[in-house]
Parts: C-alpha cells; structure tokens; sequence
C-alpha cells in the first residue's frame, strides 16, 4: 500500500466508523449516508466509544473487551456442541424404543 496524504478534514472523514466521521464535519451528510445504507458502526476506537460514554477499547476497557468476546466465542462454542448433542440423542431416541407405535 502507498501512503497516501491527506488533509486533516479528508483524513477524519476516511475512517470505518461513521460515528468518529460524524463527529468532526458534515455530520448530517455522514449520518444520512449511514442511515440510507444501512451501515453498522462496530465502536472499535476510542472516539466513537466516548461519544457513546462506553469503556475506551485500552486499559481496563481493552481488558474487559478482550475478555467479553472470548467469552462470546465459547458461548457459541458451547451451544453449537449442546445442539450435536441433542440431535444425535434425538436420532438415537427411536432406536432405543424398540420401533414401536404409540
């Protein structure tokens, strides 16, 4: 990639979150742009995140982060593996029963 530069006004409005972008100029145009087409702000930086009054993604707050979506990823992780379970219980159900009809 080359390095490309730009004013400080072209430079805020470039980055993924619409919130960040908003916040510095043409902060309707930004958020009509968002909101037409649906766009999805992730909070990833600091700035969008103060905005919001959430916990800065650094320190305590990067920590606290870190841990929720490791903890997120074995939620899923553990409800996929109950899910296998309960449909190879629910296979093996009619088997046990001996076939017949009630």
């Amino acid at each position: 990639a080359k390095p490309v530069l730009l004013g400080i006004t072209k430079a805020s409005l470039q980055t993924r979150s619409f919130i960040s972008a908003a916040s510095f100029q043409e902060t309707t145009r930004v958020l009509t742009d968002a909101a037409v087409n649906g766009k999805v702000d992730t909070l990833e930086g600091l700035k969008e995140n103060v905005i919001v009054g959430r916990l800065i993604p650094a320190g305590t707050g990067g920590m606290l982060r870190r841990l929720r979506k490791e903890a997120a990823k074995r939620d899923d992780l553990i409800a996929k593996e109950k899910a296998k379970f309960d449909a190879e219980k629910a296979l093996a159900a009619p088997a046990e029963g001996g076939g017949a009809l009630r």
